[in-house]
C-alpha cells in the first residue's frame, strides 16, 4: 500500500468520508466537514499509523489530503 492509499483509509475511517471525497486537493474543514476534534483524533490517527509526531507548527500548514501525503512522505 502507498502513503496517500494508507492516508486515504484511515480519512475514510476518521471521517467517515468515502474514497471518491478523498481527492487530493479536499480540504478537511471545507470539503470533508471536520471541525477541529475531528482535525485531533486524524493526526492522532496518523502519527500512530506512520510512527511520527507532527507538530503544531507543522499541523498549522496542513489543510488537504495532498499536505497530509507530502507531509508523511518527505518524513519516512
Amino acid at each position: 500500500m502507498t502513503v496517500e492509499e494508507q492516508v486515504k483509509q484511515i480519512i475514510m475511517e476518521q471521517l467517515n468520508v468515502t474514497e471518491e471525497e478523498c481527492v487530493p486537493e479536499a480540504k478537511f474543514i471545507d470539503d470533508l466537514g471536520a471541525d477541529s476534534l475531528d482535525l485531533v483524533e486524524l493526526i492522532m490517527a496518523m502519527e500512530d499509523h506512520f510512527g511520527l509526531e507532527i507538530s503544531d507548527d507543522e499541523l498549522a500548514q496542513i489543510s488537504t489530503i495532498q499536505d497530509v501525503i507530502d507531509y508523511i512522505a518527505s518524513r519516512q
